[in-house]
């Protein structure tokens, strides 16, 4: 259990790294759309490469094809390419651990929901009074951690709107994951399922980019930004890292706290891009305060394993 909730921490850390890296991308793309279309691009060539090794059958047309192609084989990829794209548009807006709290709260909601009525055919976890009280010291830490920042907030830059669209865009992944996880039973390959769903984003980006971007060319210096280095186009792989983890942990930990120690993982990454001003990202310094709602996140990730 303590190995799995590392796992999910690790998994966690690689979200705001992901949306970072994909944000200084859209500087050479010029557009959020393209950077999320080279992205979702990397991260499928990279899980063909590892499917070739592991399932070298289950690539084959005929196993494909066999498959009855309910809406679980094109659903996650295309709430990956929502939830990617959103998080791009609001890292800039509101900063990363902003952008990660407020997505947090539509994770938590979510997977409560799957968790308790086995949504996606997820197992089911009755409510109980830990998980509750895990819940609710979670969110206390969430609002305990942005209280200040809210309220000094100037208004326009972080408008209810982007708010709210964090909120929305934090309700996928857990859908998501419940998603890819009831495909990976479907092909009998956690590999194979994460390769279906950033193949099915990569072609739904792929798409997008032809009707408004309407081009797949990128350039390889920006003025300001310097030229485009390898770890620009990292994002691909940590998402399909991130992804193939989530449907590990799915069936042992449940959606709840998968979720909430992959949550964990986000906010500390959040909080350090943030205190360091990395990937070019606005510095906001780690406070007592701070210090303090992650410690109160922590403590309801802990009541939610009883």
């Amino acid at each position: 259990m303590i190995f799995l909730l590392i796992l999910g921490i690790f998994a966690g850390m690689l979200v705001p790294l992901q949306t970072s890296v994909n944000s200084r991308l859209s500087l050479f793309t010029k557009s959020l759309i393209l950077a999320s279309f080279y992205s979702f691009l990397t991260g499928t060539l990279l899980l063909v490469l590892i499917n070739l090794i592991v399932n070298p059958g289950k690539l084959a047309p005929d196993f494909l094809l066999s498959g009855d192609f309910s809406y679980i084989w094109f659903t996650g990829g295309l709430l990956g390419v929502v939830y990617l794209t959103g998080n791009m548009i609001l890292l800039p807006r509101i900063g990363a651990a902003l952008t990660v709290i407020m997505t947090v709260a539509g994770q938590m909601v979510i997977g409560l929901f799957i968790d308790t009525f086995g949504w996606f055919e997820a197992p089911i976890q009755p409510l109980n009074i830990y998980r509750i009280a895990g819940i609710i010291i979670m969110i206390g830490g969430i609002i305990f951690m942005n209280y200040k920042k809210r309220s000094a907030r100037v208004a326009g830059s972080r408008s209810n709107g982007w708010l709210l669209l964090g909120l929305f865009t934090g309700a996928l992944p857990p859908i998501q994951t419940a998603i890819n996880s009831a495909l990976r039973y479907e092909v009998s390959s956690f590999f194979l399922a994460s390769l279906i769903s950033f193949a099915v984003g990569t072609l739904a980006l792929l798409v997008l980019s032809f009707i408004i971007a309407r081009r797949l060319s990128l350039s390889f210096f920006i003025e300001g930004a310097g030229r485009l280095k390898w770890w620009h186009l990292a994002g691909g792989p940590l998402g399909a890292v991130y992804v193939t983890t989530n449907i590990i942990l799915m069936p042992h930990l449940g959606a709840t706290l998968t979720l909430m120690s992959v949550i964990f993982g986000q906010m500390l990454i959040g909080l350090a891009i943030d205190h360091f001003g990395l990937f070019g990202i606005h510095r906001h310094p780690v406070d007592a305060r701070r210090i303090f709602g992650g410690v109160l996140i922590l403590t309801g990730i802990m009541l939610l394993q009883i």
